[in-house]
């Protein structure tokens, strides 16, 4: 009797054993039920390693990057950009009409559209979406507030009304002319949700989304995987080819790059740009770029002394060598930065010209500003690696070493994603390494989101204000004339730049690598990538 308990042990032992040494060949207990990369076991799963997780699924509620990745397949905006740029394409609105004043906008749904939760896609769903937007404040919606002015009882507030007349047209009428809001109403954090769902409660549905795009929410492991899957009655036909798409966070970029070569994974952002030709190399791989459309920066809070004086900010621009920057970490694939936004965006100033490395100038400008003997301050780096910003800890180490040589003593600081958002945005760091990567593809999107009055607390980290610039702001919202508009930019790029609240760093072209036999994925300049039509080969 007691040989035969030993031996069911014995037996059990093994097969746990067993058992566990098949899920450690699989890569890792992340993917689950014998998912690995290459859409394998007829699983037809696609494995997107990714450099951090999310924040929110609510992308009304978001601003940064990861959130949109997952967000932009789960949920569908009345408008679409081009499938590798941002010109205006049909949504979940089929056709729309502007009048000749420019101030009314109707929109044509589709019909036989379905959210998630079974719910009917109609011309009331967008209303209430709209309602919920305006009812809510700047620490709820800060996109919105950024985009249209603020809310329903604010003067400033772009939009008098959006109704529904019948089932299948919008109407909204605003207040003044806004040049950009059909590329604004197309943006992923105004994608339309399920009402059913977001009546619940706000905070819950952060992380039970309800979208009518191709793929619906499964689950969420905090700082370890989002899995979404195939939405059977979605209204395009063919679409998805994916049944499954678990986006994996694996923050380390040699981590990541190591799972996409042993195949654990299937497509992977953040490459290093040093890693490019490795993968260009692999027979098992390709290489995809990103079209540039972004920046990183070093912000210089002006509400924090000594940044609130002018000859200090340009003493950082002058103290810090960005060419050294990207060589080093950017491998060639990016330019120097000199204004807030990149030269693929109309209205962009060539004739501004950018601080030179110069620590002598730097020096001087300091003893003007009674610094001469330098000043100690904190350095925020980035936790996590960006597009904009491959490796935050060790660029964060050469401006340290940049600002030591003019006198300047900085303590390198960082802290987890969400929270280094959180703090950033009240103004807690004296200097911070952030980025921007444009939403759709206009000026107003870089340098009023990012710069304006407007925006302090919400995408305006560094507090910075500036009544000239602002009427500038909202004279080129105005306008419609697209040569007048990029006037306006270009001479607001040259009181950006001796006002100097940001050291700008560069503009990348953004990596990516992936499976030799996925097809079907285009990267898309605003970083979301929609994944219906890839498919494995």
């Amino acid at each position: 009797m007691k040989k035969s308990k030993l031996w069911s042990v014995t037996l059990m032992l093994l097969l746990v054993l067993s058992t566990a040494l098949a899920a450690c060949s699989q890569g890792g207990g992340e993917q689950g039920k014998g998912e690995k990369g290459s859409g394998s076991d007829n699983q037809n799963t696609l494995i997107f390693g990714r450099g951090g997780d999310s924040t929110s699924l609510d992308p009304s509620r978001i601003t940064e990057g990861e959130s949109f990745k997952v967000t932009v397949n789960i949920f569908e905006t009345l408008l679409n950009f081009g499938e590798d740029d941002t010109t205006i394409q049909p949504g979940l609105a089929e056709k729309w009409d502007t009048s000749e004043d420019g101030l009314t906008y109707t929109f044509t749904l589709r019909k036989g559209v379905k959210f998630h939760d079974d719910t009917d896609f109609n011309a009331e769903a967008v209303v209430k979406n709209f309602e919920r937007w305006a009812a809510g404040d700047a620490e709820m919606f800060p996109y919105y507030s950024s985009m249209f002015g603020g809310f329903k009882d604010d003067e400033d507030h772009v939009i008098e009304s959006v109704t529904a007349d019948g089932d299948h047209t919008v109407v909204i009428k605003l207040k003044r002319v806004q040049a950009p809001f059909l590329k604004n109403i197309a943006m992923s954090t105004f994608a339309i949700s399920s009402p059913t769902a977001f009546e619940k409660g706000d905070d819950d549905y952060e992380r039970n989304p309800v979208g009518t795009g191709p793929f619906k929410f499964v689950n969420w492991k905090p700082n370890q995987s989002i899995t979404l899957e195939k939405f059977d009655k979605y209204w395009e036909k063919g679409l998805p080819k994916l049944d499954k798409v678990i986006f994996r966070s694996i923050p380390d970029n040699s981590a990541r790059l190591n799972e996409l070569m042993s195949g654990s994974i299937d497509l992977a952002d953040g490459i290093n740009p040093s890693d490019g030709a490795s993968i260009e190399g692999n027979d098992k791989l390709q290489l995809f770029e990103r079209p540039s459309m972004n920046v990183g920066y070093l912000g210089l809070t002006v509400t924090r002394p000594p940044f609130d004086k002018k000859e200090v900010r340009q003493a950082m621009n002058y103290a810090i060598d960005k060419q050294a920057i990207v060589d080093s970490f950017f491998e060639g694939r990016a330019n120097i930065a000199k204004n807030p936004m990149p030269p693929s965006i109309s209205g962009y100033n060539d004739d501004v010209k950018g601080y030179e490395y110069n620590p002598e100038k730097a020096k001087e400008l300091l003893k003007a500003a009674g610094l001469e003997k330098g000043f100690e301050m904190e350095l925020w780096a980035m936790p996590e690696p960006r597009p904009y910003m491959p490796d935050g800890s060790k660029i964060a180490e050469v401006i340290q070493k940049n600002l030591a040589d003019v006198g300047i003593t900085a303590k390198i600081v960082s802290h987890e994603w969400g929270t280094y958002l959180d703090l950033v945005g009240k103004g807690d760091a004296d200097a911070f390494m952030l980025g921007w990567t444009g939403d759709n593809g206009d000026a107003d999107n870089f340098l009023y989101v990012l710069l304006d009055e407007d925006n302090i607390g919400s995408n305006n980290y560094t507090y910075y204000k500036n009544d000239e610039l602002h009427k500038l702001f909202i004279e080129a919202q105005t306008e419609v004339d697209e040569e007048k508009r990029n006037e306006i930019y270009k001479k607001s790029q040259e009181i950006i730049h001796e006002d100097a609240p940001w050291v700008p760093l560069a503009h990348s072209t953004p990596l990516l690598g992936g499976a030799k036999n996925l097809t079907g994925f285009v990267p898309h300049p605003t970083g979301s990538d929609l994944l219906s039509k890839v498919e494995f080969k």
